[in-house]
């Protein structure tokens, strides 16, 4: 089908519907994909006819990731032909972080999360560069490649996701090699997995959580769930998750008030459906980890000094911007802007950076500092609404004022039971604030199911298979 040019304010419509329709998905839909029904991310032999926008100029967009690819695709779907657009990414496969804690049980197969740029070539004529960035020089508007060349660009969406800090006594070869954090899905998720495995019966899991922000605020409560539920049913009810976390609780009578995301769920989750095993312990500090004998040491959230002895231990380390550490690319391009220096702060209604000399630089998903959650489908979000920004600079306009965006997720809970929680956030007031009711109120809150439920569960694939569609399809 030919792809025809159509107004911005018509795009943009069809944008925040087309997100729209995925949290549509929650509460209503009566049907699943499995696994074996999974999107096919592979090559397509139908092209799509870009329209002629009359917009010209060099798009280059860093990182194959859920935002750096979505961001891609509809700068071809919306700024047209006359647009040369270039991903940069080394890897060949993405595999997705959504999902990935279902490795940790059997549930999934990290095949089964695998995405390639396939359809970004032949179906989007966006051009592919298997290179890392290894520096920027904004005043020639080029950036500079792992393999020693050189791109030009008009545009820069940098989509870089995390990278994680040397944490708890701990090295980046002690996380790929003996306690994985598995914050990234790749190898890691499959060593965790295997440790898993091999863990004797009633023997003790230890995972911590750092404190906010970091990547998919339920993500590491969601783990400990699955990782529960598999001991419990594979290990014996002997088996213990305990959970260290750095976050601490906003009622000091209630140490599940520290929870980051789907308090609700995940009280229930810890105190009635994982009673016994999950133990969960917030405000802690301190954390030291012998990666060899698997020995934890810590201070309770009372002061007192804690020694526990594991069997396996998951750390979530502290993240921040790939490139931010002092000496990397994005430290030394200036565009580490934040407080600490750990994310890009940016402009919300555009997502283009707010550091001295970055005109032209945009940075979108878990890198950039907006007020959004760190999360995969805000990732594909944040690229529609930069997308739709540079498109609109393009041809001489604003970016729109009142930038929205979607939010939505499932929590595996069990083997066969879930939950979800959805948000749509609008722009008002220089940032983004939750919206309730059609408009933004003081005090607004993401919506959690009312329920842990095998449907939720079933319609789960649902939405992942349509969100990984609309960033890889």
């Amino acid at each position: 089908m030919t792809q025809q040019y159509m107004p911005l304010a018509r795009r943009r419509w069809l944008m925040l519907a087309g997100a729209s329709s995925i949290t549509a998905l929650l509460p209503t839909l009566g049907w699943t994909d499995g696994e074996g029904d999974e999107y096919d991310s592979g090559s397509s032999t139908t092209a799509i006819s870009p329209a002629t926008t009359g917009l010209t100029g060099k798009m280059v967009v860093v990182g194959g990731g859920m935002a750096g690819v979505t961001a891609a695709k509809y700068l071809r779907l919306w700024g047209g032909s006359g647009l040369t657009i270039t991903l940069v990414e080394p890897a060949t496969t993405y595999v997705s972080n959504i999902m990935s804690n279902l490795v940790l049980n059997g549930s999934r197969t990290l095949a089964s999360l695998g995405y390639t740029h396939g359809n970004l070539s032949s179906k989007y004529s966006v051009n592919i560069v298997r290179a890392s960035v290894t520096g920027i020089d904004k005043t020639a508007r080029m950036i500079t490649l792992s393999d020693g060349s050189q791109l030009l660009y008009d545009r820069l969406v940098l989509a870089p996701g995390v990278e994680f800090e040397d944490a708890y006594g701990l090295t980046q070869v002690d996380y790929e090699t003996r306690t994985p954090h598995a914050w990234r899905a790749g190898t890691q998720t499959q060593l965790l997995s295997d440790q898993l495995a091999t863990m004797p019966n009633g023997s003790t899991f230890v995972m911590t959580i750092p404190k906010a922000p970091y990547r998919c605020p339920p993500g590491p409560y969601e783990r400990a769930c699955l990782v529960a539920d598999y001991l419990k049913t594979s290990k014996g009810t002997g088996s213990k998750v305990i959970v260290l976390d750095e976050n601490l609780p906003t009622d000091p009578v209630n140490p599940y008030s520290a929870i980051q995301a789907e308090a609700h769920t995940f009280t229930q989750a810890f105190s009635v459906i994982h009673a016994g095993v999950v133990d969960y312990q917030p405000g802690v500090t301190g954390i030291q980890i012998d990666p060899a004998t698997k020995v934890v040491s810590y201070t309770d959230r009372m002061g007192v000094a804690r020694t526990v002895s594991a069997q396996v231990v998951n750390p979530i380390p502290p993240h921040r911007a790939a490139g931010s550490r002092a000496g990397g690319w994005l430290s030394q391009a200036g565009l580490a802007n934040s407080t600490n220096g750990k994310w890009a702060v940016v402009n919300m209604l555009s997502f283009e950076s707010t550091a001295a000399g970055a005109t032209g630089i945009h940075v979108i998903g878990d890198a950039s500092q907006c007020g959004l959650p760190k999360a995969g489908h805000i990732a594909n979000q944040e690229a529609k609404i930069c997308a739709d920004a540079i498109v609109r600079l393009l041809g001489g306009q604003q970016p729109d004022p009142a930038p929205v965006a979607n939010s939505a997720c499932y929590s595996p809970i069990t083997a066969t039971t879930a939950s979800w929680l959805t948000a749509v956030y609008q722009y008002e007031g220089g940032a983004f604030k939750v919206a309730n009711g059609g408009g933004v109120t003081t005090g607004a809150k993401p919506v959690e199911s009312d329920s842990i439920s095998t449907k939720n569960f079933q319609q789960m694939n649902t939405w992942f298979n349509t969100l990984m569609g609309d960033s890889f399809a």
